[in-house]
């Protein structure tokens, strides 16, 4: 009982499949969003208590959600950015929802994957969001820009393709935004492609090809120079990556786990330990980990170039929680050890990690 344990605080059945599940910032509610029967989709809003989570209201609107994000929010509006199968990106106010305060039609398809940067406090220069879809584009917008992206990244089809060839882009996440100037994003394909673009100099900075199709990008930490990247795949893997250090020729240095038994749908860094991260398995469990860094990060490469030098990543727990993919699951900001996760057993979790302070 020494290392930490994964408990169950509340469970609570839901009437639709939820794709996604958020905390809201500085609050005990946290949001839960999919698609219901009817082919239409929902917001709900839930508030912990000390026995479970009350729900608190139901926000039903014509197309079903499939991502969410506070991230471009401030702390004093809470906005939330979501994304929804008919390719619409849309800013709601959960105090009046009726009317969303920004939509735009950003995708011809479903979007996959949204994240922001700029709001709560967590990042330096103006609130964006990013989307990826599968039309295979990934899309930067600005709030104050109505209609147009500040950017689109497209793959170049140098074959002469039609666009209906791209790649389906299946996540993205924003990073090293430690300067007004600074900020990368990261985005991955169901083709095992992943991108890093740089936005300040508005080009590919880096890629690769893990083989599998990605279906979760992250960094530790939005907010400071790029330290690490990790990477989940189908067929049982995560990739963690160090971003400190870029190779002329071999890139960034990495390391490939195995895990799950199965696709490995997210990762979350711990908010307030970004060493600390967990993977959602699609055979229905979580397993916590901890990266341990080398005692020298950089190395000659013997031709007089530096180089990456990984660590190693340790897993710490394994809970098993259901016979489904755990689909979605975000840790508490305010709250370390706080999290709630969303399976496609139409089920949400609360859960409540201990002794997270003692790694």
């Amino acid at each position: 009982m020494e290392k930490p344990q994964m408990i169950l605080h509340h469970m609570q059945s839901l009437n639709y499949t939820a794709y996604d599940c958020k905390w809201i910032p500085s609050s005990p509610k946290f949001i839960v969003l999919g698609g219901l029967a009817r082919g239409t989709g929902c917001i709900d809003v839930f508030e912990l208590t000390p026995t479970g989570a009350n729900h608190v209201k139901q926000i039903e609107k014509a197309k079903p959600f499939k991502c969410a994000t506070f991230g471009a929010a401030s702390l004093a509006q809470r906005h939330v950015a979501t994304g929804d199968f008919d390719g619409r990106l849309c800013v709601w106010s959960l105090e009046k929802p009726e009317v969303p305060v920004y939509h735009v039609k950003g995708h011809t398809e479903i979007i996959n994957a949204i994240d922001g940067v700029g709001g709560l406090n967590i990042g330096e220069g103006a609130p964006e969001i990013v989307t990826a879809s599968r039309d295979g584009l990934v899309k930067l917008w600005d709030q104050r820009q109505k209609g147009t992206p500040v950017a689109t990244m497209a793959p170049s089809n140098t074959g002469g393709g039609a666009a209906s060839s791209n790649r389906d882009c299946w996540t993205v996440a924003f990073g090293n935004a430690y300067t007004s100037e600074e900020r990368c994003i990261a985005a991955g394909y169901d083709n095992g492609d992943l991108k890093l673009f740089d936005l300040k100099k508005m080009g590919l900075r880096w890629q690769t090809n893990l083989k599998n199709g990605i279906c979760h990008v992250e960094f530790d930490r939005k907010d400071i120079l790029m330290n690490k990247l990790v990477a989940t795949t189908l067929e049982q893997k995560f990739h963690v990556f160090d971003m400190r250090t870029q190779h002329s020729k071999s890139g960034f240095a990495s390391i490939a786990m195995k895990a799950h038994e199965s696709t490995i749908w997210q990762c979350r860094h711990l908010p307030q330990n970004r060493d600390i991260f967990l993977t959602c398995g699609g055979e229905g469990s979580l397993q916590l980990w901890k990266y341990n860094y080398p005692p020298k990060r950089v190395k000659d490469d013997g031709h007089g170039k530096k180089m990456g030098v990984m660590g190693n990543v340790e897993l710490v727990q394994d809970v098993k929680l259901g016979g489904q993919p755990i689909s979605a699951m975000d840790w508490s900001p305010d709250k370390q050890g706080l999290a709630v996760a969303t399976g496609f057993d139409q089920t949400v979790r609360v859960i409540i990690a201990t002794k997270l302070n003692t790694l």
